[in-house]
C-alpha cells in the first residue's frame, strides 16, 4: 500500500512500503512522550512512541483510524 498524504492540496508520498491501516487501540501520556497502540489486523497491535505535540498536531483519539508506517534498515528475527 502506498500512502499519499494530503495538507491544502499538496500531496506527499512515502517510500515506505510497509504502511498498515488500523484502529487507535490506546493512548497512553507520559510527560513527554505518547505510546501509541494501533490495531492493525484483529488481536494483532503495533506501537509507536511519538511526541505529545505529534499527537496533538495528528488529533489522534482512541477508536480513530490510523497508519502504521514502518521504515527500517533492519529487521531482526531470533529464537531459542
Amino acid at each position: 500500500m502506498r500512502l499519499n498524504w494530503t495538507e491544502g492540496g499538496d500531496k506527499m508520498k512515502l517510500s515506505a512500503r510497509n504502511v498498515l491501516k488500523g484502529t487507535i487501540k490506546a493512548i497512553e501520556i507520559g510527560v513527554v512522550n505518547v505510546d501509541v497502540v494501533v490495531e492493525v489486523a484483529p488481536g494483532l497491535e503495533m506501537s509507536s512512541i511519538i511526541t505529545k505535540k505529534s499527537c496533538e498536531n495528528l488529533g489522534l483519539e482512541v477508536g480513530k483510524e490510523a497508519y502504521v508506517v514502518v521504515k527500517a534498515s533492519n529487521v531482526m528475527i531470533g529464537t531459542e
